[in-house]
């Protein structure tokens, strides 16, 4: 991920934080059993100091590392703003998963779920949103020789993916099941200035 899109993400965040406490209060958690198999994981993070801060407008300025500023509006609904000075360090974190499992049966099917936290009152602001999807999906054809898979989702649309090594198809057949699950997470944090 680049500088600029963990900006964009942490932008995104911003406008994230927006769920009022009500809606945190009715996020459910992700489910602790994600399917066993192939998995992939990636990460970014982004540190930035806080080099203006204007709380009429809610306008905050952030520096990276590299000398590039980038201005957001926080969203009202960001209840200790009041919290971050000037030279506070702000760090997002971007995360994404992927896992798959091969089963013998199963029907296409898809489900979603959205986790998030704030910081409570009086501490410096803090906000971490998840998501987690699992989707079924049904072999419908295999070529050993390309070597690809050809599965069929929840709405009945069929896609044809590249396997890394004709090996992982040993054992698997046309009608197994594959569930999918897709993991993404930002998560933002403020720390005081350091000491000089």
């Amino acid at each position: 991920m680049t500088i600029n899109k963990c900006w964009i993400a942490a932008a995104g965040l911003a406008g994230s934080l927006c769920l009022s406490t009500a809606a945190l209060g009715q996020a459910t958690s992700v489910p602790a059993a994600a399917p066993k198999g192939a998995a992939v994981l990636s990460s970014a993070q982004v540190t930035a100091t806080v080099t203006k801060i204007d709380l009429k407008t809610r306008e905050v300025t952030l520096k990276a590392a590299d000398g590039h500023e980038e201005s957001l509006i926080v969203d009202k609904a960001v209840q200790n703003l009041d919290q971050v000075k000037k030279g506070d360090v702000v760090t997002a974190t971007y995360t994404e998963a992927l896992a798959y499992e091969v089963r013998k049966s199963g029907k296409p099917g898809a489900d979603s779920v959205v986790a998030a936290a704030g910081a409570k009152p009086g501490e410096k602001p803090a906000a971490a949103i998840g998501q987690n999807t699992l989707v079924t999906v049904v072999i419908t054809a295999i070529d050993p020789k390309a070597p690809s898979v050809t599965v069929k989702g929840p709405e009945g649309n069929s896609q044809t993916f590249k396997v890394a090594s004709a090996d992982k198809l040993k054992g698997v057949k046309v009608g197994d099941a594959v569930d999918i699950s897709y993991t993404e997470a930002i998560a933002v944090t403020v720390e005081k200035a350091p000491k000089k």
